[in-house]
C-alpha cells in the first residue's frame, strides 16, 4: 500500500461548504467580509446549508419558525438541565452543550417525525392511511397535540405566515395541505379538536422550504440553543450552587421495593 499522499491528505477533507486559507475565509464560495454587515444571520444559516441565499418571502419564513422554537420555558428538560449544568462549576458552553445533548426523539426530534410523515401525504399517499400507520407505532402523532397548550400560540401566525407564502406564490402548500388533513382527521369525533403543535408547524415550513426531514431537527437545535444560553446564563447569576431537580426541601417518593428481592424493606 502506497503511503498517502498531500492530496490524499487534502481529499480526506474536502468541502463545498467553506474555503479557508492564508488571509482567504470565504462560505460557500462568498468572500466572508462581503457578507458581514450585508446578510442575516438566517441567511447565514440558509447560505451554509443551501450554498445560496433565500428570497424575501423564504427568509421570512425562515426565520419565523428559528424564533418560534426559541424557549418553551423550565418544564422543557434540555431548559431545565442546562440550569442545573450551571450552577455545577462548568462552563457556559458546557451548560449549552448539556442541554442540546437531550433534544434527541422524544424531546426535540417530533418535527422531522412529522416532517416525514407529511411528506408521505404530500407525495399523494391518503392521509387517513398515513395516520393509522403511524399511529399503530405510537401512542403519540407527531406533531400533533400538546400537554400544556389546548391550541399552540405559536400555531396561528406561523400557519397564516404559510399560508401568505401560498397565495404570494413563494411555496407551493403540499405541507400545510396535509397538515390540514390530519387536524381533520383528528377533529372527527372529538369534542375537543387536537391541532398542530410548533413541532408539526415547523414541520411545515421547514417542508415547504425545501429542507430535508433530518435538518428539521437541526434547526430546532439552532433555535432552541438560544433559550438555552439565556437561561443558563440566567441561572448563574442567581446564586444556587450543584441546583437540583427539585428544592432540597422536597424529598422523593421512596418506592421501598429491595432491588435484590423485590421485597419491600421500608421501616414499619
Amino acid at each position: 500500500m502506497n503511503d498517502p499522499s498531500l492530496r490524499d491528505v487534502a481529499d480526506w477533507w474536502a468541502t463545498a461548504v467553506s474555503r479557508v486559507e492564508p488571509d482567504r475565509i470565504e462560505l460557500r464560495g462568498r468572500p466572508v467580509q462581503d457578507l458581514i454587515g450585508t446578510i442575516s444571520f438566517t441567511d447565514a444559516i440558509w447560505l451554509m446549508l443551501r450554498g445560496d441565499t433565500p428570497t424575501p418571502g423564504r427568509r421570512r419564513l425562515l426565520e419565523a419558525a428559528l424564533v418560534s422554537s426559541v424557549d418553551h420555558g423550565p418544564h422543557a428538560p434540555s431548559i431545565a438541565v442546562a440550569r442545573m449544568a450551571a450552577t455545577c462549576g462548568i462552563g457556559l458552553n458546557n451548560a449549552v452543550a448539556t442541554g442540546v445533548n437531550l433534544l434527541g426523539d422524544v424531546h426535540g426530534g417530533a418535527g422531522e417525525q412529522c416532517m416525514r410523515m407529511l411528506a408521505e401525504i404530500a407525495a399523494g399517499a391518503d392521509a387517513a392511511e398515513v395516520v393509522d400507520r403511524w399511529r399503530a407505532t405510537s401512542r403519540y402523532l407527531p406533531g400533533f397535540g400538546h400537554r400544556f397548550h389546548t391550541v399552540d400560540p405559536r400555531r396561528d401566525p406561523l400557519l397564516t405566515l404559510v399560508e401568505q407564502a401560498v397565495t404570494d406564490g413563494v411555496v407551493q402548500g403540499d405541507y400545510l395541505r396535509a397538515a390540514q388533513a390530519v387536524e381533520r382527521i383528528l377533529a372527527v369525533g372529538r369534542r375537543r379538536p387536537v391541532p398542530i403543535n410548533i413541532d408539526g408547524c415547523t414541520a411545515v415550513v421547514y417542508g415547504e422550504l425545501g429542507f430535508a426531514p433530518p435538518l428539521a431537527r437541526g434547526l430546532f437545535v439552532l433555535s432552541r440553543s438560544v433559550g438555552i444560553l439565556a437561561h443558563a446564563w440566567e441561572e448563574t447569576g442567581q446564586g444556587r450552587r450543584n441546583k437540583g431537580p427539585i428544592p432540597p426541601s422536597i424529598l422523593p417518593t421512596h418506592l421501598g421495593d429491595d432491588p435484590c428481592t423485590g421485597e419491600d424493606s421500608t421501616p414499619t
